[in-house]
């Protein structure tokens, strides 16, 4: 028996996978996958209805079929059931928020992750003197989109939380950094006798409130406005801290799980959630990339691992935590005061 030669196939495979990115990315861009939930096109009819040349539009097509993204009967192009159900604009279940901002901002951002990795400064539009969240947060139209995507990437965490923390234990829950309130809403949903709320910017207020009412839980959930950093956390049995902690410094991270430590009861939890990484640092590559994501947008923010976040539990006095995995790169740590 010989070793076989190494090949070329995954450093080429991976080197280019930008093209098969962007090939989505703009899908989604151009309302591909919301045209299609009307009906199977052919590549003639789908390049009249975008407004797109022939040359190339067959291949884009095609391209999309082999990636998975799209099925082909005949000469008809029409969703799979995943595009279908996520990436169709008219759905409630439509995530192509995430993947907008991810065409608009982030996309041509991590064109300058060299420039990133040498200066150690974000590459977003702070570059040019911009603050990305400041302005979303003055425009409630586009506020309201970000806090949408939000809720599509939080809702399969949101579930996996509600079935497997030990909620009967527990009365109260509020999200910090609540956006739409797709996580409390999930966890009273799912346990009619919790109540509690969400934590945000007052800014976010409004698309909460609209959102809890559609959930039919006007009397069960409000909205708490504030600032983490200024402002004292709301007291609640649980809080739960979902894609936050990896916005800041290492120092503001202590700063926010003490804050939230001394809002909770003797006996009461935090829940840290977000794309953890392993502790071996080898496995969870979303949550690898997802901090590299962090150079780009933040001045300091990083991912972590599990281990580290317990460490940061215990130094500020939680008595007992420990780490479960939730759905796809997310897990939860949680903490015990």
């Amino acid at each position: 028996m010989t070793n076989k030669e190494p090949v070329p196939d995954a450093i080429l495979q991976l080197g280019l996978a930008f093209w098969g990115s962007k090939a989505l990315l703009t899908a989604v861009e151009l309302e591909l996958f919301t045209t299609l939930a009307k009906g199977p096109l052919t590549s003639k009819a789908l390049a009249a209805d975008l407004g797109l040349q022939p040359r190339g539009t067959t291949d884009w097509l095609d391209a999309l079929v082999s990636l998975g993204m799209l099925n082909r009967a005949g000469d008809q192009y029409a969703n799979t059931p995943a595009t279908d159900l996520f990436l169709d604009r008219a759905k409630p279940t439509y995530l192509g928020g995430m993947l907008e901002m991810a065409n608009a901002r982030l996309y041509p951002f991590w064109g300058s992750l060299t420039e990133g990795l040498r200066t150690g400064r974000p590459q977003n539009e702070a570059k040019t003197g911009g603050d990305f969240f400041a302005a979303l947060y003055q425009d409630q139209e586009r506020l309201r989109q970000f806090l949408h995507a939000m809720t599509g990437l939080s809702m399969g965490a949101a579930a996996a939380i509600a079935e497997k923390f030990p909620w009967d234990r527990y009365h109260t829950v509020i999200d910090i950094g609540a956006a739409e309130g797709c996580v409390p809403a999930q966890l009273v949903l799912a346990h009619p006798h919790l109540t509690g709320g969400g934590f945000d910017l007052p800014a976010a207020g409004p698309a909460f409130d609209d959102y809890v009412a559609a959930c039919g839980l006007a009397g069960r959930l409000r909205f708490y406005p504030g600032d983490f950093f200024t402002d004292p956390l709301p007291p609640a049995d649980v809080l739960v801290m979902g894609h936050i902690l990896h916005d800041w410094s290492l120092q503001e991270k202590l700063t926010l799980i003490r804050k939230a430590y001394d809002a909770l009861p003797d006996g009461g939890a935090l829940i840290v959630y977000e794309s953890i990484i392993d502790d071996d640092r080898r496995a969870n590559t979303f949550g690898l990339l997802m901090s590299v994501n962090m150079l780009i947008e933040t001045p300091a923010g990083f991912d972590y691992t599990a281990a580290d976040c317990r460490s940061w539990l215990a130094a500020a006095g939680f008595r007992d935590s420990y780490a479960e995995p939730l759905t796809g790169p997310d897990s939860m740590v949680v903490g015990i005061k």
